[in-house]
């Protein structure tokens, strides 16, 4: 068993802490905000993941995991640190470090605070591990700052271990990994590490720190790039009559390609690939690089939103006076996460050409509401599509495909229905008597 400390109760701080606690360690997590740490302590989830709440009541139930606002408590009783605080973008795209800086100088202060206090006795030892994700070199900030404020007497090591977790299947992720990364400095940290993981039972993949630090943006990026080249391809594909799902198929069973992040949709959100994409444009022209194939990446996906609404306009007309109905409002399936999102920013592209927008979504209306208030927030697929001039598939969740089509065309008032995704049966839509568009497919798709 280790004593293990998790910085932030975000999604890869929480992920992060119930499932060290799972696999039996003593876990405590801080976090500045005092509510969500209340909270929690009730078992009360400050946001949607599947299995994590049940892992979290496991943890507390067993006394493994336990949560703090204090910092200092933290570093005091762990001997393992993981700092999984936010490194949000910045308006020029770097990620901004100041909380990872914020957190490293407290971690250092109550470590001379501790070293003064031994006055002498057996040194103190800490594993301060990055699990944000950070550019290339933060750890030598994090290194720095902590050599500079710590006394003689406290050891410790810095280290990168760079989380590959997908919000809404997170905790499925951390448990049964495709490969753990860890950047390292000493044979010591290497140990703890591979002790720590080794209840995985996982491809570990041991680098230095900067290496450990890049293969998270440029794995990030590869599969942005991944989803923005089948985007441009979709393009093609409705100029030419051929039809992106088969395509997609074809290229996916080559095994140099495969058949992961090949859907063509409405682009890629949330909090990491667009963030991950600019922080590593940024990184690339700091030292010196043009990155012109990932500014592209990012290009092609930012044009997908306005790609559907001109299929909106394309059926409608006009978009001002008219009514549409958009089902989804998450970046993905099984979250509530609106960050990034591009059916929100479907639904602000379309709120500004003065339409009204009514929407469902089975976990991300409270979030909407307090992004954009001008929605109209429906607590059902057929409310929202009420007298609707057209229904938008934005988001991919299951309960969509089981929509009762022949139902959901009744209350609308007009017949358009456009597939965002391309995860419905498009000749069941048809069947029910919708005039249907998807995303690189031709109009007479038959699935």
């Amino acid at each position: 068993m280790r004593t293990i400390g998790v910085i932030g109760a975000g999604h890869v701080g929480l992920v992060t802490a119930a499932c060290f606690a799972h696999m039996g360690n003593r876990v405590c997590c801080a976090d500045s905000n005092a509510k969500k740490i209340a909270d929690l302590r009730e078992r009360k989830m400050p946001f949607y993941e599947p299995g994590l709440s049940s892992l979290v009541a496991a943890g507390r139930r067993k006394g493994l995991l336990s949560f703090t606002t204090s910092l200092a408590e933290l570093t005091r009783e762990c001997e393992i640190l993981f700092i999984a605080v936010g490194t949000p973008p910045t308006p020029t795209g770097r990620a901004d470090l100041s909380f990872v800086e914020q957190a490293s100088v407290e971690i250092a202060s109550t470590l001379a605070q501790m070293a003064r206090d031994r006055r002498g006795s057996r040194s103190l030892y800490r594993l301060i591990v990055e699990k944000s994700t950070v550019p290339v070199r933060t750890g030598d900030w994090v290194r720095k700052t902590i050599e500079l404020l710590t006394p003689t007497g406290v050891s410790f090591d810095v280290a990168a271990n760079p989380e590959f977790l997908r919000e809404g299947s997170a905790v499925v992720d951390f448990l049964k990994p495709d490969r753990i990364v860890i950047g390292v400095e000493t044979r010591r940290a290497e140990r703890i590490f591979r002790e720590l993981y080794a209840p995985l039972d996982a491809p570990l993949v041991i680098t230095d720190i900067r290496s450990a630090e890049m293969i998270k943006h440029a794995s990030n990026s590869f599969l942005a790039m991944k989803i923005s080249y089948l985007n441009a391809v979709a393009r093609i594909c409705e100029k030419v009559g051929a039809d992106i799902e088969d395509v997609a198929v074809g290229m996916g069973y080559d095994r140099r390609i495969g058949k992961s992040f090949l859907k063509a949709g409405v682009g890629y959100g949330g909090s990491c690939f667009p963030k991950d994409v600019a922080a590593f444009i940024a990184l690339a022209q700091e030292v010196g690089y043009d990155f012109r194939l990932l500014a592209e990446v990012a290009r092609i996906n930012e044009e997908q939103r306005s790609l559907v609404v001109e299929k909106v306009r394309e059926l409608l007309w006009n978009i001002r006076g008219k009514t549409i109905c958009v089902l989804g409002l998450s970046f993905k399936p099984d979250t509530d996460d609106i960050r990034e999102s591009p059916a929100l920013e479907i639904c602000r592209l379309l709120l500004a050409e003065g339409a009204a927008v009514n929407c469902y979504d089975p976990k991300a209306m409270d979030n909407a509401r307090q992004a954009l208030p001008q929605l109209g927030l429906r607590e059902s697929p057929y409310d929202a599509a009420r007298d609707a001039d057209a229904v938008l598939f934005l988001t991919e969740w299951k309960e969509f495909s089981k929509i009762d089509f022949r139902k959901l065309r009744s209350v609308m008032k007009s017949p358009y229905a456009i597939d965002g995704r391309n995860f419905l049966n498009l000749h069941a839509l048809r069947k029910a008597g919708f005039v249907c568009r998807a995303i690189g497919r031709p109009p007479e798709a038959t699935t």
